[in-house]
Order: structure tokens, then C-alpha cells, then sequence
């Protein structure tokens, strides 16, 4: 079974319905999936903003964490990925959260599936290979 890194935007739709639901939650099945440790937080915040914004009652962010917490992931410390992030970040122009799942599958010579549309245009556009063949997008964009 092969790896695929992930980021919070295919985590949580394990838990909650958006669209590409049933794509994130197939992944679980065809593939050993690791993250970040940053994954933590970044869901946490999404659960978060949920309920502010009246998408999510208290309870129903509570069991979602509560999930994801439970979720078999490899959660991988992201303090040796500081470098690697940083140029990303410079290079794309684009947050270093972001970028630090990109580092990660690069290290690790993994796939990076994301739905993040902002940040899968931002590598699209990138003069690198590598890093254009590193990035699958969640659900194919229709050309």
C-alpha cells in the first residue's frame, strides 16, 4: 500500500459532509496516510470556525474531533521540515502551513492529495516539476 500525505482539507471531511466527502474517505481504504503534526491544529481551528459561523453545533465539532482524533494517521513532527517549508512558502508565495505538507511528501517521495483549490493553483503554476508531480488534487479539476 502506498503513502499519500494529506492535509485538514481531506481530514475533515471524513468527519463532515462537503463535497468530495466520499473521495477523502475512500482514500482511507486504498492507502497508508500521513500528515503533520500540524494537522492537529489546522482541523481543530476548521471545527472551530464551524461552529462560529452556525455550520456546526458545539456537540457535533466535539465528536468530529473526537474522530479524527482516532483517525489512523501518521502523524509525523514537523520541526525537520522547517527549511524545506520556508523556501516552499517563499517559492509559491503561499502560507507555510500550507506548504509544510508539501515538504513532508516530498521527503517522504509521497503523493500530496489536497482539496485546497488556492493552494493547487498555486503549485500548478510553479516552474518545478517535482513539485507539480508531487500534488494530486482530491477531485480531478475538469479541463
Amino acid at each position: 500500500m502506498s503513502a499519500l500525505c494529506i492535509d485538514a482539507s481531506i481530514a475533515i471531511k471524513w468527519v463532515v459532509e462537503e463535497t468530495g466527502t466520499q473521495e477523502a474517505l475512500a482514500l482511507r481504504k486504498t492507502a497508508k496516510l500521513l500528515a503533520p503534526d500540524l494537522l492537529i491544529s489546522e482541523c481543530a481551528n476548521i471545527l472551530w470556525k464551524k461552529v462560529q459561523r452556525k455550520e456546526l453545533h458545539k456537540n457535533e465539532a466535539l465528536l468530529a474531533a473526537r474522530l479524527l482524533q482516532g483517525a489512523e494517521i501518521e502523524l509525523v513532527p514537523t520541526r525537520s521540515l522547517l527549511e524545506a517549508t520556508t523556501q516552499l512558502a517563499i517559492e509559491l508565495a503561499h502560507p507555510a502551513y500550507d506548504c509544510v505538507y508539501l515538504a513532508l511528501a516530498m521527503e517522504r517521495g509521497s503523493c500530496f492529495v489536497t482539496a485546497d483549490d488556492r493552494l493547487l493553483r498555486k503549485i500548478a503554476g510553479s516552474r518545478r516539476k517535482q513539485l507539480r508531480d508531487t500534488v494530486t488534487p482530491l477531485v480531478p479539476v475538469p479541463r
